[in-house]
């Protein structure tokens, strides 16, 4: 019997599987798939996409809201090649039309060339729904032990942080998920923030994502700002945090502390590596109670 042949539409389903030790079953990834830094190189890539590092953040945004318009899909899904690597397993989402294919679109496709592969959607909104997705690639993979020994790794992971913030004094911590225009952070964010020791403000737990102001934002009364966009390493945070410093009401006379973080590294790809952006982000609030992050993973810019 062949060993099962994985195909990951989604960079946070790339991380999951390699976490999972099925790297070698992994036989196709996205254009965005760059954790590990190998995955675009060695396996194919089966989705495409614009280019958009050159782009501002207003750039970007007129972009995706120009072709969500129009109904023209932010992707290509390159079915005919995904159907020639011979997949059993297809992993994508429902959750943002902004990162990824959904599985209608997939499953069409499939239908359309015959392909009998399974389709597994992960459609986490919070914290414990992506620990629980974890559990589901691992199920479909065949290798659900493999998996409750990651999640319960994981679990006790954000268990160590919630023993070493507690009892502290919880900062009221405002992510920027994007800043131009300015969204406040949903989803499995909050939780996050309340996992590390800080009471998340003008945020939106287990929700999408939605446009706001920097006048709601500041209404918020932060005392810390993490700026996390969505797409971004470290060094586009840093340079992104700048409107932070330019647009939010009160941040001298408040003395408002803004942080940037790599988001697509710590805190918007539904993965593993979101234990990490807890403990990240639990130094930040609470030095001294957890160890700092490596190098190159935050930055405080005021």
């Amino acid at each position: 019997m062949r060993a099962m042949r994985i195909v990951s539409l989604l960079p946070s389903a790339t991380e999951i599987v390699y976490a999972l030790g099925l790297d070698d079953q992994l036989v196709g990834v996205t254009f965005e798939c760059d954790e590990p830094a190998d995955a675009r190189q060695t396996k194919a890539v089966v989705v495409g996409g614009r280019d958009t590092r050159d782009m501002t953040p207003a750039q970007i945004d007129r972009y995706v809201r120009s072709q969500m318009a129009a109904g023209t899909d932010l992707y290509t899904l390159h079915a005919d090649a995904m159907a020639g690597l011979d997949p059993d397993l297809i992993i994508t989402q429902d959750l943002c039309r902004v990162c990824a294919i959904p599985s209608g679109e997939v499953s069409a496709a499939l239908d359309h060339l015959g392909c009998r592969a399974d389709v597994l959607s992960l459609d986490p909104y919070s914290l414990d729904d992506v620990l629980d997705s974890v559990l589901a690639v691992a199920a479909r993979a065949d290798v659900a032990a493999a998996g409750d020994v990651l999640v319960g790794e994981l679990r006790a992971r954000l268990d160590a942080v919630r023993n070493a913030v507690a009892g502290r004094p919880r900062p009221r911590a405002a992510v920027i998920e994007w800043v131009d225009p300015p969204f406040s952070a949903g989803h499995w964010i909050p939780d996050l923030i309340e996992a590390a020791g800080g009471q998340p403000v003008a945020a939106r737990p287990r929700q999408r994502s939605i446009e706001t102001t920097w006048e709601q934002i500041g209404t918020a009364d932060p005392e810390v700002v993490l700026v996390a966009p969505c797409g971004f390493h470290l060094d586009g945070a840093v340079r992104q945090a700048q409107q932070v410093l330019e647009h939010l009401p009160g941040v001298t006379e408040n003395n408002i502390a803004v942080w940037a973080i790599d988001g697509d590294s710590l805190l918007v790809r539904p993965g593993p590596r979101l234990v990490d952006g807890a403990e990240a982000i639990a130094a930040i609030l609470h030095p001294g109670s957890v160890p700092p992050p490596p190098a190159g993973q935050v930055q405080q810019i005021r």
